[in-house]
């Protein structure tokens, strides 16, 4: 979706700053909201897909006013109402009414599952559009739901440059479908093909799948 999110190449929002690696957490609520998304994430009760949906459905204005745990919280809190998980009273009074639908992932389990992670690799009966040296075009659309495919290479030339096999297709899996997979290429596109002549030269590569994309 063309949400507060997707901000690639805009103006106005100043310089992006880098910030040094330590402190990993500014605070210790953000410890706890990183840790309570992993946790949650545990249950299996949704993809990655969709807990970015459910940080990118927020009003724009909010999503802009947010510290980067503010979105992972936001998300979490989100997940849980929508699955069923925890109600909005509880989430205002910050107690459990009841037990949990759910078990908790035990803590000497944690490390495994997080080890393990989710395979997004699937087997698909069509075989690839493109090969590596294709040329391609990223569609121009607008997506309401979720999408992988950045604004700003839409309608943009690039080649591709690796094809990773089929993985789970994130537009469909935010929307909770995680068996529909296309193919999956890493594409390079030239600086000035996206920023103009004044860009600043190099590449930029995003991996983008083969529903994104058409013959150029």
């Amino acid at each position: 979706m063309n949400g507060a999110h997707d901000m690639g190449g805009m103006h106005g929002f100043g310089p992006v700053e880098d910030e040094p690696v330590h402190p990993l957490f500014h605070g210790d609520w953000e410890k706890k909201a990183f840790a309570l998304t992993l946790a949650c994430g545990g249950l299996g009760q949704w993809s990655i897909d969709e807990a970015r949906y459910a940080r990118e459905r927020q009003p724009p204005a909010q999503y802009l006013d947010n510290t980067y745990y503010e979105q992972w919280l936001h998300g979490v809190e989100t997940m849980l109402v929508e699955k069923g998980l925890v109600t909005p009273e509880e989430l205002e009074s910050g107690k459990a009414s009841g037990p949990g639908k759910i078990p908790a992932l035990p803590a000497e389990r944690v490390f495994k599952a997080l080890q393990q992670g989710s395979p997004y690799i699937r087997e698909v009966p069509n075989a690839p559009l493109f090969a590596v040296g294709s040329t391609v075009r990223v569609k121009t659309f607008h997506p309401t739901g979720h999408t992988r495919a950045p604004r700003y290479m839409r309608g943009h030339v690039g080649t591709v440059v690796m094809h990773h096999g089929a993985h789970v297709f994130a537009d469909t899996s935010a929307t909770g479908d995680h068996k529909t997979a296309h193919h999956l290429y890493n594409v390079s596109f030239a600086a000035d093909e996206l920023w103009g002549p004044q860009s600043q030269g190099g590449s930029v590569h995003a991996d983008l799948w083969e529903p994104y994309l058409e013959p150029a």
